[in-house]
């Protein structure tokens, strides 16, 4: 059994681990999942759709865990704009990045300027594994952080999280992908992927993304997509599938 504090991580697992978490966790915990609580609430009506994921939903946080919330629909980015400035919550970047030319454009708010918590919102309907991407990693909803409920997902570094009552028990997944997809509600299609992905960046490194676009002040998400769509077919292409 391991208590989890604030020491470095394990770089990959290769054993089943049992990790108890002591008290300064569980306040690093509360204090991050109130703080999340609170932009939830800021997007209103979003708010009941939207996911935050990674280990602030399965609870394996640490000082530099990051806030990363979803509306998992494409919606009008001006109106949640809207609603967050009603809740005074300004955006302090904006961006648009698309991973592949097969993904969808994603639009980014960041909050603060250290990129600590962000909203994100797909540009156009997510297909295929883009959204099980996320439920990978571990979702929870605005209903799972007022109850205290902290939900499965697996990390970067290829390990399964699986919360406790007083921690969480972590395992390897590799060769066991259909018994992880069956207790994340995943395809296996994923579970694999993901790990040739982060399999392939311990070899060769991050190799970044297809697309990153800055948002200027005073233009929309929207305008900006369509603009670069213009001179760039990829976008375009893909942008004309997703409405059909």
């Amino acid at each position: 059994m391991k208590r989890r504090g604030s020491g470095p991580k394990p770089s990959r697992l290769v054993d089943n681990l049992s990790v108890t978490y002591d008290a300064a966790h569980w306040r690093l915990l509360k204090s991050i999942r109130e703080k999340t609580i609170s932009i939830f609430g800021a997007l209103a009506t979003w708010g009941n759709s939207a996911l935050v994921h990674g280990s602030v939903a399965r609870g394996d946080v640490d000082e530099k865990s990051d806030i990363d919330i979803l509306i998992p629909t494409s919606v009008s980015t001006q109106l949640v704009e809207a609603q967050l400035a009603s809740s005074r919550t300004s955006p302090y970047s904006r961006e648009i990045t698309q991973a592949t030319p097969q993904h969808s454009p994603k639009a980014h708010i960041y909050l603060d300027p250290e990129r600590t918590a962000s909203i994100t919102i797909p540009l156009s309907e997510f297909r295929g594994l883009e959204l099980e991407f996320y439920k990978f990693g571990g979702t929870a909803s605005f209903e799972d952080l007022k109850r205290g409920t902290r939900r499965p997902g697996c990390t970067k570094r290829l390990s399964l999280i699986q919360p406790t009552d007083d921690g969480h028990m972590e395992s390897p997944i590799i060769d066991r992908q259909s018994e992880v997809a069956r207790l994340l509600g995943v395809s296996s299609d994923i579970v694999r992927e993901r790990i040739r992905v982060l399999t392939r960046r311990d070899t060769i490194g991050r190799t970044g993304v297809f697309l990153r676009l800055v948002v200027p002040e005073g233009a929309s998400f929207e305008e900006v997509v369509k603009s670069e769509a213009e001179s760039n077919p990829a976008l375009r292409r893909t942008l004309r599938e997703r409405q059909r």
